[in-house]
């Protein structure tokens, strides 16, 4: 969860929105080593409100578990930015690595800041602390390993160190599993919520001895019984850089443009969609056979002609949006908002409306 965007995304809105609405068991609040929103869960624990647990996390009075972390830019090895999520068990080893970052950054206070260390020193104050080390939003043009900075990921970062890596919202299995040095890493689907409604667009389902971040790391490495069972992404069209675009008129632009039709310019943003295209080992996705399936899904934000009044009911009726998403009849959806809408969440989540590609920063959107 990100917290430096909307003024309404606190730490009190992450833990209710998440649970009470999203119906999640864990977050991860990156941000959570800022030092606002540091300070507040450590004045949480101290009042009883957030309880350590044993195996590491911090569970809520609604149940919902919080792992506090860190979202840090590093610069790359041949130039342009990635970011990495660093997450901790607890917050004496979140307070620990603050510290540390007060060494290489500028300003612990702001989100995402650039750390003046290489990504391999990232890896290793992270493993020293006993964290997670995960690749953010891999692909994307701005501030992604792949996207925006090598070709392959030991020009960056030690593999054998990486937890995990995030798929972001522009991509999907089949589009990371043709590159066949990632057969290996288990695939995130996260993405960071500037705004409580953008909580849970993409979310995991995982299989745990116990919810906590002992069970997690061990899913994250398939321990045991511990699994991630399914990825629940949004379809990549609807990411605001699957598709390339003109940076000077936002006009698409095919991998066979060397200028654009619309303005002239000769500048684009590479989509994900073309930059996996161009860095691919293999022809085909070839999935390993402990990848779980993905699930596409269209957040209920995207529907058209569903607004805060229509959704407000839907959560009244049905609990949280998965349970709509996923549970909830056409009949029963029907009753709340009418056929109309319940025609076109069903049309949404089916998959039988036209999507028209986000691309340069503009999400995708949706035509019924």
């Amino acid at each position: 969860m990100k917290m430096a965007a909307s003024k309404s995304l606190t730490v009190d809105s992450c833990i209710r929105h998440a649970k009470e609405k999203k119906g999640l068991d864990i977050i991860a609040i990156i941000d959570g080593v800022c030092d606002g929103p540091l300070q507040e869960l450590r004045t949480k624990e101290r009042s009883g409100e957030l309880r350590a647990l044993p195996g590491g996390g911090l569970e809520c009075d609604n149940g919902l578990v919080v792992f506090p972390g860190s979202e840090v830019e590093v610069e790359g090895p041949h130039g342009g930015q990635a970011h990495f999520g660093c997450w901790f068990a607890n917050l004496e080893r979140a307070l620990d690595f603050q510290a540390w970052l007060k060494t290489v950054q500028r300003n612990t206070s702001l989100s995402s800041q650039r750390a003046r260390c290489t990504a391999y020193q990232l890896q290793e104050a992270v493993r020293s602390r006993l964290g997670l080390f995960i690749v953010h939003h891999a692909f994307t043009p701005h501030r992604g390993m792949y996207g925006n900075c090598v070709r392959t990921m030991q020009e960056m970062v030690d593999p054998t160190l990486v937890d995990g890596l995030e798929l972001g919202l522009s991509a999907n299995t089949d589009m990371a599993d043709t590159l066949s040095e990632v057969e290996s890493v288990t695939f995130l689907t996260n993405s960071d919520a500037h705004s409580t409604p953008k909580i849970a667009r993409e979310y995991n389902q995982l299989q745990l001895d116990r919810i906590d971040f002992a069970s997690v790391q061990k899913a994250l490495h398939r321990s045991g019984d511990n699994r991630f069972t399914a990825n629940y992404g949004m379809h990549p069209a609807l990411g605001k850089y699957h598709g390339s675009g003109c940076v000077k008129c936002g006009a698409p632009w095919l991998p066979s443009q060397t200028r654009c039709p619309s303005c002239g310019s000769t500048k684009q943003t590479v989509g994900v969609a073309d930059r996996l295209r161009d860095i691919a080992t293999l022809s085909h996705p070839v999935h390993p056979s402990h990848r779980p399936p993905y699930i596409e899904q269209v957040p209920l934000a995207f529907v058209p002609g569903l607004g805060p009044r229509s959704l407000q009911r839907l959560f009244e009726a049905f609990g949280t949006e998965m349970n709509v998403l996923h549970r909830a009849g056409v009949s029963d959806l029907s009753k709340v908002v009418g056929e109309r809408l319940a025609n076109a969440i069903d049309e949404a989540r089916t998959g039988r409306m036209h999507i028209v590609a986000g691309r340069n920063g503009v999400y995708g959107k949706l035509e019924g």
